[in-house]
């Protein structure tokens, strides 16, 4: 659903929606700024250039180079010196949002979670069969 919110770039409100996260006026920009860097990399020589550099001739800001990259606008299997940050870490990265050690991390996380669960639950049945009830039968 759409929401009235303000520009990230300007402020000035605008209409939010899944295709734009910016002003139509910013948006513009950001298009034409698009337009620099896709022109600059499109060039035989300049295909194999860093984030750094691409920054450096254009004056586009990385921010928005790694933006593009993540939405798929940029490839890194076209650019093979460029990427973006890991979402957890901010290690470069071409694709998805986590850097594989991140992710494993994140897998060896959950899996000692699991097992800690499993213990849990398994020392719970453990002390509901240990539990011993004793009659007495002696008569007073």
């Amino acid at each position: 659903m759409s929401e009235i919110v303000n520009c990230p770039r300007c402020g000035e409100l605008y209409m939010n929606n899944a295709f734009r996260d910016v002003c139509s006026k910013c948006a513009k920009e950001e298009e034409g700024m698009y337009e620099k860097v896709y022109k600059f990399l499109r060039q035989r020589e300049n295909r194999a250039a860093t984030i750094e550099r691409v920054v450096e001739v254009t004056g586009v800001e990385e921010e928005l180079i790694h933006k593009w990259m993540k939405k798929g606008r940029l490839h890194a299997t076209h650019f093979p010196n460029m990427g973006y940050p890991c979402d957890r870490c901010g290690s470069i990265i071409h694709k998805g949002n986590l850097c594989a050690k991140c992710t494993q991390q994140i897998e060896d996380d959950i899996k000692q979670l699991k097992r800690e669960e499993e213990f849990q639950q398994e020392k719970q049945e453990s002390e509901r069969r240990a539990t011993y009830y004793a009659v007495n039968k002696r008569k007073f």
